[in-house]
């Protein structure tokens, strides 16, 4: 694994600075900040209120430092659901690194099991909300037989990680989004939507969290 170094983000919260890629793993404009807008409001809440079903299956590609997971399962809406997530990450955090991140300082717990859950088969997280983490790549995994409700896809930027956003791993991606199903990112490249739209997904620009300009949201249609 590349060295990886804690750095402190605009609204205050850690983020990791991967040193070969020199690549950040939030926003350096606040980590926190970024998770919550994109993937929890834009992404989570959008698909909750037109949603009325007492299950829900996520997708995480970039599982990261865990915060996605984190925001996701406190969330008192998605408590009152079934809820499976499927998160995949090549690197997890060693021990040493996650448990300096500022992040949970009132629901400790709940982000320390996420963390220390064991990355094999499906680990209950709270009685209603288990986790699958899945050590590899998108390109190296058969995805469950799972039809996703919504994606979080939060690998790192195109620039840093091209074979992330090829046309084939996007494909792999929402093949088993529902129909109505939500995929959400931070990136905004022209090709990407240009690829989701042949894919059969309605592309949404929306604006950004601070310091981007555009996001994407796409519903399966």
């Amino acid at each position: 694994m590349s060295e990886i170094r804690v750095i402190i983000t605009g609204d205050g919260s850690h983020s990791l600075l991967n040193a070969e890629l020199d690549e950040t793993y939030h926003s350096r404009h606040g980590a926190v900040q970024e998770s919550e807008y994109v993937f929890i409001e834009q992404g989570l809440r959008y698909w909750l209120e037109r949603n009325k079903q007492s299950h829900l299956t996520i997708l995480e590609v970039g599982l990261g430092t865990a915060l996605n997971v984190w925001l996701t399962f406190r969330l008192p809406e998605v408590q009152a659901l079934k809820l499976q997530y499927f998160a995949i990450e090549k690197f997890p955090l060693p021990q040493e690194v996650w448990q300096q991140l500022n992040y949970a300082k009132a629901d400790r717990e709940l982000f320390e099991k996420i963390h220390t859950v064991s990355w094999s088969g499906w680990q209950p997280i709270t009685t209603d909300a288990s986790i699958f983490k899945c050590e590899a790549t998108l390109q190296d995994i058969q995805l469950p037989d799972l039809k996703f409700d919504l994606i979080y896809y939060d690998a790192f930027a195109p620039n840093k990680q091209p074979d992330m956003w090829t046309f084939a791993m996007l494909e792999k991606a929402v093949k088993n989004l529902q129909q109505g199903g939500v995929f959400v990112t931070y990136c905004a490249k022209g090709q990407l939507k240009r690829d989701l739209n042949t894919l059969g997904l309605e592309v949404q620009s929306i604006p950004g969290p601070p310091g981007k300009r555009e996001m994407v949201r796409a519903i399966k249609k």
